[in-house]
């Protein structure tokens, strides 16, 4: 009998996701032996006791009944509603309740919008760093994702020179993750006008990824850029893994504004994949008008006594007091994204410095390059766990460091 092996699809090769890649893997088979490792790798908030408010998880428990079989494919009214309510309340205008796809988190509509959008080689303006699934969904559409770089030496900002130099015939739209993972910046509004006028000139859509749009510090404002104009086709992403802390909930939104009339087409695309899907799992739905409607404790959380703001700051100033390590301070999301000077190290790339963290100090980060970055010098911290956990990481970040540090000098004197 034939013993060809079974082989995966083509378009997966070149696609990785770093957040739970082959350094990922290393720390899984540390803890299988027994090793307790400090996971600053994904941002997780439940396993750090950032629980969810109860009044969402009452009235999930509260509508358990109402929740047993298929909604709506677009999700059910008042999920719907209190999304439709928000943009009233965040400036977005002329959203209405058929202008709202509700999904299984962010990461499954992200996906769609790309599979209904994407014939093979259209490319898609992808910031760098950038959160890795927006990559990897449009080259698993058979699309192309171009990179356009984020400055560090101007807060992270999105170049505009640089995304106006990457546009071609085949570019069919932009990603502006804003508040950005990995690297915390909010961008400034007129950064956000000029993407703006591009894709006007341009004809292209904005995908507009706002998950941490609440994840503010020092008194920062978020734009939403679906507010700055209504000539452009913006598509926006929210939900309430992060502002909510539900993630495992899987509950998230498509907001379509702007030039809906040029859409027609891709929205009936959408909406196609979303009733193949049947519907979006319905519990976490009822969750959604108690989360936007509620108290918002997420502003608790962020402000200056609040806890992830002090855990922002005690990363952030420990990791810039290391000899050879720079930051731009965070203005939101739950990331800080250190650069490594590597002339002061003989590490190799930065991914050979996760791995070598990993297995000598127990400490989980991800490499730059595993957010499509550029350069092989940056890695991520999540600042999710306690100050405690976060002064045991930092220090033996620190020791680390160190100690590679004093055997290069070491050898150069030798």
């Amino acid at each position: 009998m034939p013993n060809n092996p079974i082989l995966k699809s083509n378009r997966l090769n070149n696609l990785t996701y770093a957040i739970r890649g082959p350094v990922f893997e290393k720390a899984q088979q540390l803890e299988a032996l027994g090793q307790k490792i400090i996971n600053l790798n994904i941002g997780n908030p439940a396993p750090f006791g950032f629980d969810v408010p109860d009044e969402i998880v009452y009235d999930m428990i509260m509508n358990i009944r109402n929740a047993q079989g298929y909604s709506h494919h677009l999700g059910i009214f008042s999920a719907r509603k209190a999304v439709m309510h928000y943009t009233q309340q965040i400036g977005i205008q002329g959203v209405t309740i058929d202008d709202i796809f509700i999904g299984n988190g962010v990461s499954e509509l992200i996906v769609m919008t790309m599979q209904a959008l994407l014939n093979d080689d259209d490319e898609i303006l992808v910031p760098s760093p950038d959160y890795p699934l927006w990559t990897t969904a449009v080259a698993l559409s058979g699309g192309k994702p171009v990179h356009y770089i984020c400055d560090e030496e101007s807060d992270w900002n999105p170049d505009l020179d640089d995304i106006r130099r990457k546009i071609t015939r085949k570019t069919k739209g932009i990603v502006v993750i804003n508040p950005n993972n990995p690297t915390g910046a909010v961008y400034e509004d007129d950064i956000l006008k000029g993407i703006v006028k591009i894709a006007e000139e341009h004809n292209l859509i904005v995908f507009a990824d706002e998950i941490y749009d609440k994840i503010l510090y020092d008194g920062r404002k978020h734009t939403p850029i679906a507010t700055l104009s209504n000539d452009v086709f913006f598509m926006t992403f929210g939900g309430l893994s992060k502002n909510y802390r539900a993630a495992g909930f899987r509950g998230g939104w498509i907001i379509m504004s702007g030039a809906k009339h040029r859409a027609k087409s891709l929205v009936e695309g959408i909406t196609l994949l979303a009733s193949l899907r049947l519907c979006a799992n319905v519990p976490t739905q009822y969750a959604i008008q108690t989360a936007l409607g509620g108290y918002q404790s997420i502003n608790d959380l962020v402000a200056p006594e609040g806890r992830l703001c002090k855990q922002r700051d005690l990363v952030y100033y420990k990791m810039t007091d290391i000899p050879g390590i720079t930051c731009v301070k965070p203005k939101g999301a739950l990331y800080l994204f250190p650069k490594i000077d590597l002339k002061k190290f003989s590490f190799k790339d930065d991914e050979q410095f996760t791995f070598d963290l990993l297995c000598e100090q127990k400490v989980l980060v991800v490499s730059g390059t595993g957010f499509n970055y550029h350069k092989p010098d940056h890695f991520r911290i999540v600042f999710l766990p306690t100050t405690e956990e976060l002064e045991i990481a930092t220090n033996r970040i620190r020791a680390f460091l160190d100690g590679v540090r004093i055997k290069n000098e070491e050898l150069v004197l030798a």
